[in-house]
Parts: C-alpha cells; sequence; structure tokens
C-alpha cells in the first residue's frame, strides 16, 4: 500500500511538514507521499474553499493535517469530529477511511507528549503548579489535555481576563485562578511549569516577551510553544535565570508522531528527528 498524506493551509510553502511525515514513513517502512495543498481563499472565501476542500476529496489521501487558517474552518465538511477535536474546536489531523473524513486535534496531546519526554517526572506528578500564558486556540487545546490527564492546578494568564474566564467557565475549571500579565510577573517563581501559548516572541517580532522573567531557579520550567526562533527571548531569559527550559519544536515533531499514528496505527520513534529538526530550523 502507498499512503497519500497532505497538508491545508495559507501560507505553508515553508511547511516542514513534509520532511517530518516522510521521515517517519521511511522510519515504519511504508511508501508513501506527504504533499503540501495550498488555499488561498482572500476572495468570495467560502465559496472558493468549498470548491477546493471537492477538489481535495478527490485526491484519494488516507489523511491530512490542517493548519492557520482553517482549523475551524475544515469542521462542517467532515463527517465525523473526535470528542478532543470537539471540546477544542479545531481540526488540525483528518482520517480519511471508507468515505468518511473524521477529524483530530493533536495538538493538545503533542505538547504534552513533548514535554513528558523532556522532563519525564512531569507526568508523575498531578500536583504540579502550572501557569499558561494566554488564552487563545493554542491554550485550549493544551489546557484541555492538561486537564483530561488529571493535572489539578492549572492558572491563566491573559492580557484580557474576559478570554481567559471563557476558557476557564467552558472548561468548568473551578480551581483554575485568573491572573493579569503584571500579576503573573510578580509570583512566577511558585509555578512549577510555566507554559507560553501566545505569538508574541515569534521570529516577525523576535525581541518582545509576553512577561519579564525574574526569581526563578532549577525548580521551574518554562516552555514556549514557538519555535521559529528556536530559542525565543523569553527562553533566554529564564535560562539565564536558572530555569529549565522547553523548545517549542519538540512540540511539532509529537503531535505530528500522534497525527501518524492515527493514519497508520503506527508509533514511530522521534529519537535523532530532534536535533535534524533543530538543524532544519537553524538553517
Amino acid at each position: 500500500m502507498e499512503y497519500r498524506f497532505g497538508l491545508i493551509g495559507y501560507p505553508i510553502k515553508h511547511s516542514l511538514s513534509p520532511w517530518i511525515h516522510e521521515k517517519f514513513l521511511q522510519k515504519a517502512g511504508l511508501q508513501g507521499n506527504y504533499s503540501l495543498y495550498e488555499i488561498n481563499t482572500n476572495e468570495s472565501f467560502a465559496d472558493k474553499f468549498a470548491d477546493k476542500i471537492e477538489e481535495l476529496k478527490n485526491e484519494n489521501l488516507n489523511g491530512f493535517n490542517v493548519t492557520v487558517p482553517y482549523k475551524k474552518t475544515i469542521i462542517p465538511f467532515l463527517d465525523e469530529v473526535d470528542k478532543e477535536a470537539e471540546a477544542i474546536g479545531a481540526v488540525n489531523t483528518v482520517i480519511c477511511k471508507n468515505g468518511k473524513w473524521i477529524g483530530y486535534n493533536t495538538d493538545g496531546n503533542g505538547y504534552l507528549r513533548s514535554l513528558i519526554k523532556a522532563f519525564p517526572t512531569v507526568g508523575q506528578d498531578k500536583n504540579l503548579k502550572i501557569l499558561i500564558l494566554g488564552a487563545g486556540g493554542a491554550a485550549r487545546g493544551i489546557l484541555y489535555t492538561l486537564s483530561i490527564n488529571g493535572f489539578q492546578h492549572i492558572d491563566l494568564a491573559n492580557r484580557t481576563e474576559e478570554s481567559a474566564r471563557a476558557l476557564k467557565e467552558l472548561y468548568e475549571l473551578d480551581n483554575t485562578s485568573l491572573l493579569s500579565l503584571k500579576e503573573a510577573e510578580n509570583v512566577m517563581e511558585k509555578y512549577d511549569l510555566i507554559i507560553q501559548t501566545t505569538s508574541v516572541g515569534m521570529k516577525s517580532i523576535e525581541g518582545n516577551t509576553i512577561v519579564s522573567i525574574n526569581r526563578l531557579s532549577e525548580k521551574n520550567i518554562v516552555s514556549d510553544i514557538i519555535y521559529q526562533p528556536v530559542e525565543t527571548n523569553l527562553l533566554r531569559n529564564a535560562k539565564n535565570a536558572g530555569a529549565r527550559i522547553h523548545y517549542g519544536h519538540t512540540m511539532l515533531l509529537y503531535q505530528a508522531q500522534y497525527a501518524f499514528e492515527l493514519w497508520t496505527n503506527m508509533r514511530v520513534a522521534i529519537n535523532e528527528m530532534e536535533t535534524e529538526l533543530l538543524e532544519q530550523l537553524e538553517g
């Protein structure tokens, strides 16, 4: 059997997903390919997107990934949506099987896998004090996954309280406290794990940080889901303060690993791919 996978989104020309999944195919000893299906719907969005999806159905794919800006847009075109993706409100992986398209979300699960790989004790301590910075789509997925995996103490810090409150109420998290970013700065050291989920610090705005990092030590883990640049200003500051750090590019690999698992029922080992991906990102 020759597998056919792909990615829809815009823009995606520089996506690393083909490299990652073709590596997975090699590791699994499977034949197949992974293609990019860039959908630019700047004009007459609804009709154009529907037309492109109809074209995609004729590609006879075994599965495909979905990235921005279509993680919500794709949902009405699916036959089924997994309960986790439904709770998160976004789909990033679709299985095409027996004439049906079934949507999943691998982001939260991939994040947790990457975190536990880097810090195995995290998976054994459900009493960790966790702070999530941001309340957007990425925060939603990570918060949901952490909460269903038994982590009891998760607080949210965001620029606007309304968004954070909506997230807390959505998942009925009675133990979750809401903080402003300034309040979070003043109590940062009390959290075992701090997770940065916003776009602040990406390559286009590289020097920025969402909060100032101070008074941290090796008991604190600071995690940033941004992977370009690999070491954001936030992570650099956290490392200089003595904290342990967790890089975003590892989440990219492990959420892809979970997607590949859904498509093929095979779990491939990441091993040297973390280093190889790092080299790709650093050019």
